[in-house]
């Protein structure tokens, strides 16, 4: 009987066991074809970033070296540095850095891409490189040759002792001190040195790109959170009892509040207030949406009434926008007859009743002016006219004042229209006529 069933049983786990043999020996090889996949992937990108911070580098060198009234070389030169930051920026995101402190370095690059775009897109003939910038130029040169010759060495090491960037990985993840990590200790000491690196004055326009917006420089007393439930209840138009406060980022530059409302199973009301003056930076009404039976019209007008039933006054809605059953609207502030766009909100509106069912504010917060001084026109509105495509089909004009590529605000023209079978919005500069933005106006999405 024994006989009989280890002769039944020896081949069908003689089998079996075969079996998970090519298995396991099949998925061991396609792990190490994946592990083999993405360490070249990772050494290309290394190697590239090396390659183009010693071009970026030379690039800096040419533009210096060429006469300070050489403005079609600056311009070359500095379009060269913008696309160099940006290669290296992109194969810097390819490498598995995100548990090592390489901020600083990244941050740096960004800061160069962005003097580099912006002073080579001016009209550097009426508006040649100042001595400043180009002492941070000289500065930039010299830091520049630094981080590229920290790059080479990590380079040379990791092709003379063939290092893999799976072992820095590994060594990033479990912290392991005593494996050989040449390839982290180099960029943190990189990241080190561009940490020490002097401020350099950037210039406004670049600076305010990185101007952090902070709730302490808010005007207003701070807040407690019983003013915070008192203002949810009058906003909420609910009862004190039912309202529940939370602090948030107490401490640090983002302090603020979040009232909730349980108004029934299914149904929740959510309102963030900043801490310094109490503003509502946002609301939200998670309450279940019906199918669409309100119209477009229906839904503007609805959303109108409820920002000026809540204090918002002078609103205008500048574009609508559908998703499934829920309708977005962005909101500007007019002023005169100028509409404000640095001043801006979005407001949803469940398309089953019209009632609005959140809007985000931030913006509007951070950028309220009671009174903006709006600057003078230059041009009138025909003589900006002029300036555009004779063959955009123009269906109206207002003034508008909007932030421009330099994070600087400027009056212009605002046109909308057609052209080539779509809308378009196109800002031109109530000064000097040049366009500003061109913004392509999607038809309402109405998918389900």
């Amino acid at each position: 009987m024994y006989k009989r069933l280890s002769s039944v049983m020896f081949p069908i786990f003689a089998v079996l066991l075969i079996g998970a043999l090519v298995w396991g020996y099949q998925e061991n090889q396609e792990k190490n074809a994946i592990l083999i996949k993405a360490e070249n992937q990772y050494q290309r990108a290394f190697h590239d970033l090396s390659f183009h911070m010693d071009k970026l580098h030379s690039e800096i060198g040419n533009t210096l070296a060429v006469h300070a009234t050489s403005q079609g070389m600056h311009r070359k030169g500095l379009m060269n540095v913008w696309r160099l930051t940006s290669e290296a920026q992109n194969e810097i995101n390819q490498l598995p850095l995100t548990m090592l402190p390489f901020s600083e370095t990244e941050e740096f690059l960004s800061r160069i891409s962005n003097f580099a775009y912006q002073a080579s897109m001016r009209d550097l003939t009426n508006e040649p490189l100042s001595e400043k910038e180009m002492g941070n130029l000289k500065k930039l040169y010299a830091n520049s040759s630094e981080i590229t010759k920290n790059l080479q060495d990590v380079q040379q090491k990791v092709i003379s002792d063939r290092l893999r960037w799976m072992d820095a990985e590994s060594a990033m993840a479990t912290e392991e001190q005593t494996m050989d990590n040449t390839i982290v200790d180099g960029f943190r000491t990189v990241n080190k040195k561009v940490q020490e690196y002097p401020e350099l004055d950037w210039g406004p326009s670049v600076s305010s790109i990185y101007a952090k917006r902070s709730v302490k420089k808010l005007d207003g007393l701070p807040m407690t959170k019983e003013q915070i439930q008192t203002k949810a209840a009058k906003f909420s138009e609910s009862e004190h009892g039912k309202i529940q406060i939370q602090e948030n980022g107490k401490g640090t530059d983002w302090e603020s509040y979040t009232a909730t409302i349980d108004q029934s199973k299914d149904s929740k009301l959510s309102m963030d207030f900043t801490r310094n003056g109490g503003l509502l930076i946002s609301y939200s009404d998670t309450r279940p949406i019906g199918t669409k039976k309100v119209t477009r019209k229906e839904a503007m007008s609805k959303a109108d009434h409820f920002l000026s039933n809540k204090g918002y006054k002078d609103m205008k809605a500048v574009n609508y926008d559908e998703f499934g059953n829920l309708g977005n609207l962005t909101y500007v502030r007019k002023q005169g007859d100028t509409l404000i766009y640095p001043e801006k909100m979005s407001v949803r509106v469940g398309l089953d009743n019209g009632n609005v069912t959140g809007f985000q504010a931030s913006d509007f917060v951070y950028e309220h002016q009671k009174k903006r001084e709006i600057p003078k026109a230059a041009l009138t509105v025909e003589q900006a006219r002029k300036k555009l495509n004779p063959e955009f089909k123009e269906s109206y004009a207002r003034k508008s004042l909007i932030k421009n590529d330099y994070s600087k605000e400027v009056l212009c023209y605002e046109f909308g229209g057609r052209i080539n079978g779509a809308k378009y919005k196109i800002y031109i500069n109530a000064d000097t006529g040049m366009e500003e933005a061109v913004e392509e106006i999607k038809p309402v999405n109405e998918t389900t």
